[in-house]
């Protein structure tokens, strides 16, 4: 051997990219729910944790049985107010398929809330955010006798209603307003500017659905509008009052908030390309 040669190996350096070490992979799921509000204190989690997100957030810990799991909505909703198509989304660690999300989360939900549907969306999906509108329904019973099989489902009202009137005050409403008028004092809306994108009213025998969609609603304000069409409804107001109310930009010269009972948060539309569902079976049994 030569005095030169050397006994340590020759290092030669990998052509191949190093592999970059990467953290925990976050996935967001979407989640449709719809569930009876009557037992709530409204959708948003409260101290005393008797509300839809308590519950919802607590099924999903229970489910996951690993992590806390925190949840954001597309529209909150009061005490007694029920959710057909509520949207929630949230973001987990966890490796589940949707189908076990919502099978595994509904066996530790209450009977009047389930999850209908579970999706895997980009991380800029935003339950809320995202959202082009939303849409509400009010079911309203007009009977001389209270409802009985459907209380707490349905708002009442004893004196005929005409629908004439209602449409035509309706139709004041369309469009982008200042609903001041109809914004309850403790409303948190940045802004009172809304744009009512619908309004459709129908009749099925003893029933009245009155139809709502908007870029956003502003805390008890289809609760106040409906106030205000029942009054023109049975007469007590003409339906040119409507837009007198609209234009007062005032709470004080409307009428006064209608019961919660009969509402109901059809849910968020979407952009198409999202690919997420429009409805769940609990839109079926509306009238």
């Amino acid at each position: 051997m030569s005095p030169s040669a050397s006994h340590e190996p020759t290092t030669l350096s990998d052509p191949r990219p190093k592999p970059r070490l990467t953290g925990p992979v976050v996935t967001r799921i979407a989640l449709g729910v719809s569930y009876n509000g009557r037992a709530y204190e409204g959708w948003q989690s409260q101290r005393g944790g008797h509300t839809v997100q308590d519950k919802l957030e607590q099924a999903l810990t229970r489910f996951g049985a690993v992590e806390p799991i925190k949840t954001v909505c597309a529209g909150r909703t009061d005490s007694g107010v029920h959710g057909l198509m509520q949207v929630a989304h949230f973001d987990t660690l966890l490796e589940r398929d949707e189908n076990a999300w919502v099978r595994g989360t509904n066996a530790f939900l209450p009977e009047d809330i389930a999850i209908h549907w579970a999706r895997r969306v980009d991380s800029g999906f935003h339950a809320r955010g995202s959202a082009r509108s939303r849409r509400y329904a009010y079911v309203l019973f007009e009977s001389p006798v209270r409802p009985s099989v459907d209380a707490g489902q349905v708002g009442w009202v004893f004196r005929p209603l005409a629908l004439a009137p209602m449409v035509q005050a309706a139709g004041a409403l369309l469009g982008e307003h200042d609903f001041t008028s109809f914004r309850a004092a403790q409303c948190q809306a940045r802004s009172p500017v809304k744009h009512l994108l619908r309004a459709e009213i129908t009749r099925r025998g003893a029933y009245w659905r009155f139809e709502f969609e908007a870029s956003a609603f502003l805390h008890h304000m289809i609760r106040n509008i409906m106030g205000c069409l029942i009054a023109i409804g049975n007469g007590s107001r003409p339906p040119e009052w409507m837009t007198e109310v609209l234009q007062a930009r005032s709470r004080k010269v409307a009428a006064p908030t209608f019961s919660p009972e009969g509402l109901y948060f059809l849910g968020p539309v979407y952009d198409p390309a999202l690919g997420l569902p429009e409805r769940t079976p609990a839109f079926d049994w509306l009238p």
